[in-house]
């Protein structure tokens, strides 16, 4: 992997690496990403480049279909078809530094298809930030620009065709456990139940081999956004763009995001959690 990766801080405790320009093969969706991201008490909960999804990397933004061009990485699905690999990995790319501090970053990019052409434009900006004494918080925030000659298209292997929820695409973070993780809302639970969902939150309590319990919440569904959630499969939480229709970009407008993850030590209940949630302010 090229360059140094940035890395947040909350205190003096490192939370998070940021890989800005990883040296992957185009067929893995190279783009920037967070890993390994640390609760404070230094339990890994990212995986990255795992061997059953090589393409997933930490914490990252991503989408299969941006107008045609695989952003994600792997194979792509085609309708009637079903998944094959195909020439048209596209590549999301760091173009520019705009801050970085101790617990900030923010960074220009480019989305960008296999010949080179920009798809989007975005502004980024990441920050880590202490809630309390057993967990942390990361902010992403993201604005996507289309060309102001044409609307960009963001679709999935849902709105492709493919059955069974597979609506991902958009903020998604490969989660590392050891066993299959438990997944709720504050009036649901397991995968099947919460996958497609409009919860405010979702929370996803995971434990690593050698003892690290954790807990991290996601927030920050737009509108049209649901979540995506694997625990079966592998534990992967994402908030998807188009998990069951095509999201637009409208030609010289934007997308914005918003999304909090709170990172948690130990397993929280649902209470816990609710209380967690309430200190953001």
């Amino acid at each position: 992997m090229s360059g140094e990766p940035v890395r947040l801080t909350v205190g003096a405790t490192e939370v998070a690496e940021y890989v800005l320009d990883p040296a992957l093969d185009a067929r893995h969706g190279p783009r920037p990403y967070l890993h390994p991201v640390r609760t404070l008490g230094g339990t890994v909960v990212t995986d990255a480049l795992p061997a059953d999804h090589v393409w997933h990397l930490g914490a990252s933004l991503a989408v299969q279909d941006v107008d045609g061009s695989n952003l994600w990485g792997g194979r792509t699905y085609v309708r009637d078809v079903g998944y094959t690999w195909r020439d048209d990995h596209g590549v999301i790319a760091h173009t520019g530094e705009v801050e970085r501090s101790p617990g900030r970053y923010a960074h220009d990019l480019q989305w960008r298809d296999r010949a080179g052409g920009v798809l989007l434009s975005e502004r980024r900006w990441l920050a880590a930030s202490v809630v309390a004494p057993y967990a942390w918080r990361l902010d992403v925030e993201s604005v996507l620009v289309a060309p102001d000659d044409r609307e960009i298209r963001l679709g999935s292997p849902a709105t492709n065709g493919r059955p069974g929820g597979a609506g991902y695409g958009g903020f998604f973070w490969r989660a590392a456990a050891d066993g299959e993780p438990a997944v709720f809302t504050a009036d649901a639970a397991g995968e099947e139940t919460v996958n497609g969902s409009a919860a405010p939150w979702l929370a996803l309590t995971g434990v690593r081999s050698g003892g690290g319990a954790y807990t991290l919440v996601f927030a920050g569904l737009g509108r049209d956004d649901r979540w995506f959630v694997r625990t079966g499969m592998y534990p992967g939480v994402c908030v998807a763009f188009a998990f069951d229709r095509p999201a637009v970009v409208p030609a010289g407008g934007s997308r914005h995001g918003g999304y909090r993850v709170w990172v948690a030590d130990g397993t929280l209940d649902r209470d816990a959690v609710t209380a967690l949630v309430a200190l953001a302010p």
